[in-house]
């Protein structure tokens, strides 16, 4: 017999069948039949190709630091589809779920009998729906909201936030977005609202032109986070230690919580837009920013973890070209000999630009197929790894789980990159082998 719970669930992902579909039409009326939930809380909104969930992670841990109930939605899942909603720094109940997906199921059931939705949601558009409802039911003071993809027809975009941030700008889903990189900032300049502040670490000028077109129109505030933030960084042991000063004070020295060189630009896009909530009625005092920069967490990101004594992973969900130069930038630096990677990605992905990147990061490749029928083949994969880079070793595997133990081998500290689904499946074997990984709080990663 099939249990509510899992019905209640398989009503979300059925709709995964109905694909991507960019547009607010949809959102605006779920919103307007669950009673615009989001008009109990106020709203920040973080877009970008890469960084946003990083940027949005560390606001969010810096609101409830300044003693704020704080909601975060992000995406998108490594293990299990709660992990999408935060309140107060965990994920939500399996139980609050099932129920507030109980709740949007007999909703759409209501619209489309009616006729006034014409077709079902998206998934995306159903779980945004569930995180603006359960973040009301929870009484959050405050929701930090990532974006899908883009911003302009994102359903995220459907809230009217108090803030906004524009992490990053670069080539990516250039198939729903545009070809170029003005078209691109063009989408994601879409969450910047009439009179509103809008934080950005954008500095490649096509893209940053646009933003400062849009926000001029719009008559927004937008802050150039890497024109006005001063920032000395090193790398120690593997950490990221930091120096801010801003026009309003300075910050540090302190270890940001995430890792990699990178999470300077994103942590000074953080600041910024959490200095600016002051005049938003969300005033966070310093200790609590800082708190934000170095207390942050985020799964699966560039994230170093401890099997046992001897043996590591950096896990990354890095799945385009930038994303994929940060982690081997990170990985080049604290292993110079490079590691062994267990690889994957998905079929629209540039799977050529991110071998590329891959710089000296890696020497051998290890390519296991993947639950999601988008995922290249392995012996698709190892075409691609061969034209693009006859320099490395590569092999396939027949399982994530064989990938991992042909990587390690050959080193006790291994690389897994590529794809957000391939970090989840590794994370599930791990955690099914009793080997759940560890974070590495201090230094570097054992080996």
């Amino acid at each position: 017999m099939t249990s509510p719970v899992r019905e209640s669930i398989d009503f979300l992902f059925d709709l995964e069948q109905f694909g991507v579909k960019l547009g607010l039409d949809n959102i605006r009326l779920l919103r307007t039949a669950l009673g615009q939930p989001d008009r109990s809380f106020k709203s920040i909104i973080v877009a970008g190709t890469n960084g946003k969930g990083s940027v949005a992670a560390m606001i969010e841990t810096a609101l409830r630091a300044a003693g704020y109930t704080a909601g975060c939605y992000s995406s998108p899942h490594l293990m299990a589809l709660e992990e999408r909603f935060a309140v107060g720094g965990r994920p939500i109940a399996r139980e609050t779920l099932t129920a507030e997906a109980d709740r949007l199921r007999a909703t759409v059931e209501r619209l489309l009998d009616d006729g006034r939705l014409p077709a079902p949601p998206t998934f995306f558009e159903a779980t945004t729906a569930v995180a603006l409802s359960l973040f009301a039911r929870a009484g959050v003071e405050a929701a930090v909201l990532e974006v899908g993809m883009g911003g302009r027809f994102d359903a995220t975009n459907v809230v009217t936030p108090v803030a906004a941030a524009i992490s990053s700008i670069d080539l990516d889903h250039q198939q729903y977005l545009g070809a170029t990189l003005a078209d691109i900032a063009y989408e994601k300049a879409g969450v910047i609202k009439p009179g509103a502040v809008v934080v950005t670490g954008e500095t490649k000028p096509p893209a940053l032109d646009v933003l400062r077109r849009v926000a001029r129109e719009r008559g927004a505030q937008l802050i150039e986070a890497s024109r006005d933030v001063e920032i000395r960084a090193a790398l120690r042991g593997g950490w990221t230690e930091v120096e801010m000063t801003t026009p309003v004070r300075r910050y540090g020295p302190l270890r940001l919580g995430l890792r990699g060189r990178h999470q300077v630009g994103n942590a000074a896009v953080a600041v910024r837009l959490l200095e600016g909530l002051h005049d938003c009625g969300l005033p966070v005092p310093p200790e609590a920013i800082l708190e934000g920069l170095g207390g942050v967490r985020w799964a699966g990101r560039l994230d170093v973890a401890a099997v046992d004594a001897r043996r590591s992973i950096v896990l990354d969900a890095a799945h385009n070209p930038a994303a994929v130069a940060a982690f081997a930038t990170y990985v080049e630096e604290v292993w110079p000999g490079g590691v062994p990677l267990v690889f994957a990605a998905l079929r629209d992905k540039d799977v050529k630009g991110m071998l590329s990147a891959l710089g000296n990061a890696v020497k051998t490749i290890f390519c296991p197929p993947l639950a999601s029928p988008r995922a290249l083949p392995p012996d698709t994969l190892l075409a691609e790894i061969r034209s693009a880079r006859p320099d490395l070793r590569a092999a396939a595997a027949a399982s994530p789980a064989a990938a991992l133990d042909a990587a390690w081998r050959l080193g006790d500290v291994i690389g897994a990159a590529g794809s957000t689904y391939l970090v989840g499946e590794i994370m599930s074997e791990l955690a099914a082998r009793g080997e759940t990984p560890r974070r590495t709080e201090t230094g570097q990663a054992p080996g």
